[in-house]
């Protein structure tokens, strides 16, 4: 994958921040750039749920090129803190110490992040309406896989078939790097 080895200032603040909190499981930069591109055309509110310490969410906001806003909610008190500490003169990002569900009634959303490390939070069902028509939703963190219907370590991966099948989501997995790929799916 080509991309510049320079880093937007606010995503260069996030690694620091998330470092000094020694939190080490972030947004990969290929997912972030992705992140950046999508959010440059999008407007209203968009949102991070699982926020980690910051880095998904600062890679959001080096691409707003609206007067978008940006949710995120963490439920670790000590990584909420230090996300917000990144976005502390911000007005465009709001931080929220909180389940992700709680975000729930500010939508809906033009753009959502998801981690897919917890399949039973990101299941279609669970997302869908959350979204407005158009409504971009990126799933990060699967491992490539050519087969269908997809398998991981073994078993139908059915995370990512249910993604990929819904028929309220136009959808496609993308490899970001030789090791990861993200599904983005859209709203119908």
């Amino acid at each position: 994958m080509s991309a510049s080895p320079d880093l937007p200032e606010i995503v260069r603040r996030a690694f620091d921040v998330s470092r000094r909190a020694g939190y080490v499981s972030f947004c990969r930069n290929e997912t972030g750039r992705l992140l950046a591109a999508l959010a440059a055309t999008r407007s209203g509110v968009m949102a991070e749920f699982g926020t980690g310490a910051g880095v998904g969410t600062a890679w959001l906001r080096s691409g707003v090129r609206t007067d978008a806003r940006i949710l995120t909610a963490e439920l670790n008190p000590r990584l909420a803190q230090a996300a917000a500490e990144i976005f502390s003169d911000d007005d465009t990002v709001e931080v929220f110490e909180a389940d992700w569900s709680t975000l729930a009634g500010k939508g809906p959303f033009s753009l959502l992040f998801l981690d897919s490390g917890d399949p039973s939070s990101v299941r279609v069902d669970k997302v869908a309406d959350l979204l407005e028509p158009g409504g971009i939703v990126v799933l990060d963190d699967f491992t490539p896989c050519e087969s269908w219907p997809p398998i991981y370590l073994g078993r139908v991966d059915t995370l990512r078939e249910e993604w990929l099948t819904d028929e309220r989501f136009t959808a496609v997995e993308v490899m970001i790097a030789s090791d990861a790929s993200v599904i983005i799916a859209t709203r119908r």
